[in-house]
């Protein structure tokens, strides 16, 4: 069994796979742990795909390829990748490397230390570590949803939506099955969810850069991510996060290559 597991959810992302691939297993080499990495493959239309499978000639059974039943969004990948993940600590982060692979053990010391059950990067913490920023605009937007966010909520996190966060594998069995939304919002629910199961969180300040091709919208997915974070209070008051509530099926429905 794998100490650590690594999901990477890829939509379209055959110019940059390869290079994240190669960066996260130089990493995982360099350390004492077994690790696994698990690609998400989102219904790409390009050579994502093949792109996985060619780098198994240096990875073998270490890399995995799940593809999910066409376009599901951001939330539904990572839901999926984090359900088949077997690692003691699941960690996932974009297909962009926005945030380095030498800021992982930032966040699995503290929970390989049993001081936190979910660890996640920030870029508001320390503005000193983003190389690259993002335009004024989409800064602007953030910041006006984090306060949306915390509206509906309660949420005090200064950035719930930066895409490096590592869980307990027991706590992302946890939360994850009861996750509702599929979109980019899925972040603060599987906060919010961890929160109200009463799991330790802890925000920490990560290295970041603005990468060019980001398939999010400075205006459109912004908006669509405040439209879903409103639902996860309506969630909450149907009791869809609570125990026993049934778990989303969704995960059962990709295959493996």
């Amino acid at each position: 069994m794998p100490y650590l597991s690594i999901v990477i959810p890829a939509y379209n992302e055959e110019n940059r796979i390869g290079r994240t691939l190669d960066a996260t297993f130089d990493y995982l080499e360099s350390q004492s742990y077994e690790g696994e990495v698990i690609v998400v493959n989102d219904g790409s239309t390009d050579r994502t795909a093949q792109k996985v499978l060619e780098f198994k000639t240096r990875s073998g059974d270490r890399l995995r390829l799940i593809e999910n039943p066409g376009n599901r969004g951001k939330g539904y990948s990572i839901r999926n990748g984090m359900l088949e993940a077997t690692g003691e600590i699941i960690l996932f982060y974009d297909a962009d490397l926005s945030t380095p692979t030498s800021e992982i053990v930032k966040v699995i010391a503290p929970i390989a230390d049993d001081r936190y059950d979910i660890v996640f990067g920030s870029r508001a913490l320390d503005r000193s570590l983003i190389g690259t920023h993002q335009s004024y605009i989409r800064e602007m937007v953030g910041k006006a949803g984090n306060w949306v966010q915390y509206l509906f909520t309660g949420l005090k996190f200064r950035d719930t939506q930066c895409g490096f966060k590592a869980f307990r594998r027991e706590t992302a069995r946890a939360v994850f099955p009861l996750q509702q939304i599929d979109g980019f919002g899925f972040d603060p629910e599987i906060l919010f969810i961890a929160r109200k199961q009463g799991w330790r969180l802890l925000e920490t300040p990560v290295r970041w850069n603005h990468v060019e091709g980001s398939k999010v919208h400075v205006i459109g997915s912004p908006l669509k991510v405040l439209l879903e974070v409103m639902t996860i209070r309506w969630n909450q008051i149907t009791g869809k996060y609570d125990a026993g509530a049934d778990p989303v099926k969704a995960h059962h429905l990709t295959r493996e290559r």
